[in-house]
């Protein structure tokens, strides 16, 4: 099993929210968690889509860990264009509540290292965008997530 940390529109309540699919594979939810180093989370192009920068120094997220299985984790892959768009790579993260049992339980203020698609292929604009702590496709930013079935072709 594998720990991935989820940030946008794949998180619990979210447009893309299929982490718990079964048809992708096995997902189980193990806790709210926070960057330990700071990266800015930005929403960017014209189908406003979240982008954590792998440019540390600025930002911080609290998100979702879960652990996921090879099945997910090609299916993440996948779904987030791994390695072109977002590329996998490791975080520290700071646990803040867990719904972990057993051997996936997290405890509150431990560290943990998982897995985060992140980017280095932006715009170099995309740094004066605001950043967040937390993404919501209907948050106060105002910005719509266009999902890819609502996109126009290229």
């Amino acid at each position: 099993m594998y720990r991935a940390f989820v940030y946008g529109t794949l998180k619990k309540g979210q447009p893309n929210c299929r982490m718990l699919d079964a048809a992708n594979g096995r997902a189980e939810f193990l806790a709210h968690a926070r960057t330990v180093e700071r990266y800015p989370l930005v929403i960017a192009t014209k189908y406003n889509i979240p982008f954590l920068l792998n440019v540390p120094g600025t930002g911080e997220i609290y998100s979702e860990i879960y652990s996921v299985d090879q099945q997910m984790l090609h299916f993440l892959d996948r779904f987030e264009g791994c390695p072109k768009m977002y590329q996998r790579t490791a975080v520290q993260l700071e646990v803040q509540d867990g719904d972990g049992e057993g051997e996936n339980t997290l405890k509150p203020g431990s560290i943990v290292e998982t897995f985060v698609y992140s980017t280095t292929t932006y715009q170099p604009e995309w740094l004066q965008n605001p950043t967040y702590e937390s993404y919501d496709a209907n948050g106060d930013h105002g910005l719509e997530y266009i999902s890819r079935e609502d996109r126009s072709p290229k």
